[in-house]
């Protein structure tokens, strides 16, 4: 976690508290080190955000200080109740965790009675839910997308064909029974889908594709199959 982010955490916990928090019980829940957080409850009293307490006693946010409220219609609550909920339905375990902190953190956010869309439950996603995949974490494949990393995959075709495959990562879908990773197939020297419950294995590689992710992505949106001259990959 970056530390602006880490920050941004300590503050919403300590809004959250009603008693004092200890920094091994914030250091936990953010998965650092005590020493960590003392240094960065250090950095926002420099910054002036009223924290007081100590080592051993734990630390309060003194009353009075608050984030800028977030400016949302009913309607834009509820579709973001309603996407929250859609996030039940995939198989990626880690968003669907944050998918719960997003909409804790939210209510606390927003002024009543926005709140409310938060917590009557009266907006629901039904279905089948998607299986976690066996063997592709989908967390490294988003990080793979954001680092612009390549990920080595093995995989099996409709046909049970094994092959191993370099790609370039540029999107992932959900559907409601796996997902799919776009990417540039370095084998076969085109975009590609994958569907994670055929692979095997995915794992990142030392190599990169730095400023490539956009125009990949571009090519895949605007159907690079109809420009094959188009379909190249960037060097």
């Amino acid at each position: 976690m970056r530390k602006a982010s880490r920050l941004f955490e300590i503050i919403q916990i300590l809004r959250l508290a009603r008693r004092p928090v200890t920094a091994a019980t914030i250091a936990a829940q953010l998965e650092v080190t005590a020493r960590s957080i003392y240094r960065d409850i250090a950095a926002l009293q420099a910054m002036r955000v009223p924290i007081e307490g100590g080592r051993g006693i734990g630390y309060i946010l003194r009353p009075g200080f608050t984030l800028p409220p977030l400016m949302l219609s009913i309607e834009e609550s509820e579709a973001i109740v309603l996407a929250l909920a859609l996030m039940e339905r995939t198989g990626d375990t880690e968003l669907k965790q944050a998918a719960k902190q997003v909409t804790r953190k939210i209510a606390a956010a927003v002024p009543a009675p926005l709140a409310e869309s938060f917590s009557r439950n009266a907006l629901h996603a039904w279905g089948a839910v998607a299986p976690a995949p066996d063997a592709a974490d989908l967390s490294t494949v988003r990080r793979a997308i954001r680092d612009e990393q390549k990920l080595l995959l093995d995989y099996r075709d409709e046909l049970g064909r094994a092959t191993q495959r370099q790609i370039r990562p540029i999107a992932l879908i959900y559907y409601s029974q796996t997902a799919n990773i776009v990417g540039w197939c370095e084998l076969r020297q085109a975009i590609r889908n994958f569907r994670v419950d055929r692979v095997a294995r995915c794992e990142p590689v030392p190599d990169f594709f730095c400023h490539q992710g956009e125009e990949l992505r571009r090519l895949w949106v605007d159907g690079w199959t109809a420009k094959p001259d188009a379909a190249k990959a960037p060097a």
